[in-house]
């Protein structure tokens, strides 16, 4: 019989879908006995997965429910299989990224500001802010409240699943959409990230879905900051270290960028960490894959996997295949 050790914190009604001759172990970071067992479901919390794993043995395959597993091959060494769960974080991720679009469009942080304060006087800033942050100084007529979304160039860098399903919910707003990966693709157009700092300067919007390596830390500092548009929008819902900082508080603070971010680095953002405190910043602390579907599309995706290795085929989205 198959053993598979699953974070406590589940609920076992949700373990649906798995095979009838597989047996469960609830596992945490503060169990002190060892167990042994053939797969293993992480703790969605990496540092509390890693309290874990020493108490581990015999693992042969790992089936993480999130899309990062930037953590776990270091920590099971390349003996053991290692899947993620792409496409479970796809819906959730993807419409926190449309929401926080239209949030900073729509300029939703300072009009939540104006209802705490009880001061519709404040209304009129608005048109303020607009031209602060975007450089347009030309008369308009009504004072622009909003902006719109429709029209704008968005560069979406990365272009996987949850990229994919950013790039249909964009659809309706008829935006020019600029797709970018790793390598360049046809049908559709995908640019290469080695064209990134040629395309900056023709987004409104860029849109960071990719995922965290060696080659794409910093991807966006100081200089690609400064190629991008007065008011340029930059949406991280990726992972902290794919931005510099240092370099994203300079440009947030000196009115050059503005910007919705999800992640961040460090993570999480520790109290008086400057971040907290800038302008033109909107700022969730990493929920962007968070709901109540979350957790039942992730283990629907583990359960056949679960199948799929009892059976002997060939498993889905393998990040490390063991050695």
């Amino acid at each position: 019989m198959i053993r598979i050790a699953y974070p406590a914190a589940i609920d076992g009604s949700l373990l649906v879908g798995f095979p009838n001759d597989v047996e469960f172990i609830p596992v945490h970071a503060k169990m002190e006995e060892t167990v042994e067992v053939d797969i293993w479901i992480p703790e969605f919390n990496p540092t509390l997965a890693m309290r874990t794993w020493p108490h581990l043995r015999g693992v042969r395959l790992v089936l993480s429910l999130m899309a990062g597993t930037e953590w776990i091959p270091s920590t099971v060494g390349p003996h053991v299989t290692v899947c993620n769960a792409r496409g479970a974080h796809n819906v959730s991720t993807a419409e926190w990224t449309i929401g926080a679009i239209l949030a900073m469009m729509k300029h939703f942080p300072f009009f939540m500001e104006m209802q705490r304060e009880a001061s519709w006087k404040r209304r009129s800033e608005a048109n303020e802010e607009y031209v602060r942050i975007s450089g347009d100084t030309r008369p308009n007529f009504p004072p622009v409240m909003i902006e719109d979304l429709a029209g704008k160039t968005v560069l979406l860098i990365g272009h996987g699943s949850i990229g994919k399903d950013i790039e249909l919910m964009l659809q309706p707003f008829h935006v020019n959409l600029i797709r970018m990966a790793r390598t360049a693709r046809e049908n559709p157009k995908v640019h290469a990230v080695t064209e990134l700092n040629h395309l900056l300067p023709q987004a409104d919007v860029v849109v960071l879905i990719l995922p965290s390596t060696a080659e794409s830390r910093h991807l966006i500092s100081a200089h690609q900051m400064s190629l991008m548009r007065q008011g340029c929008l930059l949406v991280n819902a990726a992972r902290g270290p794919i931005v510099d900082t240092d370099a994203l508080v300079a440009a947030l603070q000196s009115g050059r960028i503005r910007a919705a971010i999800d992640v961040t680095d460090p993570e999480p953002l520790p109290d008086g960490h400057p971040l907290w405190s800038c302008p033109n910043l909107l700022i969730t602390p990493h929920v962007g894959g968070s709901s109540p579907n979350f957790t039942p599309r992730a283990l629907a995706i583990t359960a056949a996997q679960v199948r799929r290795y009892i059976a002997g085929e060939p498993l889905e989205n393998v990040v490390q295949a063991a050695v």
